[in-house]
């Protein structure tokens, strides 16, 4: 099975677990702020569902009728779960609000709060662990996961500090008080999540370091060739699709202008991890004479 696919099923696992045990946390006390952290819980194990689903999807080879492959699909994922996240937050506010014309007393908070450390903990883990691998295996749905999972960690801690204080002061107005914080910085993150997401969408190009090593490549492997130009790339989930013209002098064969073009394939592909090179051969005479000069 793939190691992406394997891990979105152990993180709608996890997700689940984290669900029961802060719901549990907020029926034992009652809390608007452990509530707030619940809900968050459950788009989570939506969310996972969505990245489970958007990676099968992803995974499938390209066909006829999707010759550039299913990539694109976990971004929809993490699109997706950008807006739950967005949402969530506003039903918490809501809910907040309420709470706060009308105070209720917390009970049972010291063993709430140990019910909610626990869960944090697994999620702070985990969380981790899905953004690290997902950046090395480039899957945007497994590092919109992960990055769920922390920002639940960040608001989860918060709750913790919040109840920790009303169970000192007595203070419950704080309750509701650190549900908004939760919500506002829940708001943050999802909009965040649903622009970079977006911007990957509409074919955003690959970062500035991997077109000057595409760049570099050229000039130092393109031996024959004169000159290259109009450099294009864009990313789609794990890949990342590079072409670019490639001018050879006029009077080289099909075959050697072949040879140079496998060459250069061969080396960006093993550079640059998950890229599909697509050259454009030109004779000499459409040499636009800027771009990159072939040493």
């Amino acid at each position: 099975m793939d190691r992406t696919i394997r891990l979105a099923q152990y993180s709608l696992l996890l997700g689940i677990l984290i669900l029961a045990l802060k719901a549990g946390a907020y029926l034992l006390t009652g809390s608007v702020a452990l509530y707030s952290d619940a809900l968050e819980s459950i788009i989570n194990v939506v969310a996972a569902g969505a990245a489970l689903f958007a990676l099968s999807i992803a995974r499938k080879p390209a066909d006829a009728e999707h010759p550039y492959g299913h990539a694109k699909a976990e971004y929809f994922s993490a699109v997706l779960e950008g807006v739950l996240i967005v949402l969530a937050a506003i039903s918490i506010i809501y809910s907040a609000y309420q709470d706060l014309q009308a105070p209720k007393p917390l009970e049972a908070l010291g063993l709430g709060l140990l019910v909610s450390l626990g869960a944090t903990l697994l999620n702070a883990g985990y969380g981790t662990y899905l953004i690290r691998t997902g950046r090395h295996l480039r899957s945007p749905a497994l590092v919109a996961d992960g990055q769920h999972l922390m920002t639940d960690v960040v608001t989860s801690g918060g709750v913790l500090v919040a109840l920790g204080l009303v169970a000192l002061t007595g203070w419950t107005i704080l309750d509701p008080i650190m549900a908004i914080l939760v919500a506002l910085n829940i708001l943050w993150v999802g909009g965040r999540l649903v622009r970079s997401s977006m911007q990957s969408l509409l074919d955003e190009a690959a970062p500035p370091e991997t077109q000057a090593l595409v760049r570099r490549l050229v000039a130092e492997h393109a031996e024959g060739a004169l000159e290259a130009h109009d450099l294009r790339t864009r990313h789609a989930g794990r890949l990342t699709f590079i072409d670019f013209h490639l001018v050879v002098p006029e009077h080289y064969t099909v075959g050697q202008a072949h040879a140079i073009c496998d060459r250069l394939e061969a080396v960006i592909e093993q550079e640059v991890p998950g890229s599909e090179v697509t050259i454009h051969v030109e004779p000499d005479s459409a040499a636009k004479h800027r771009g990159v000069l072939v040493l």
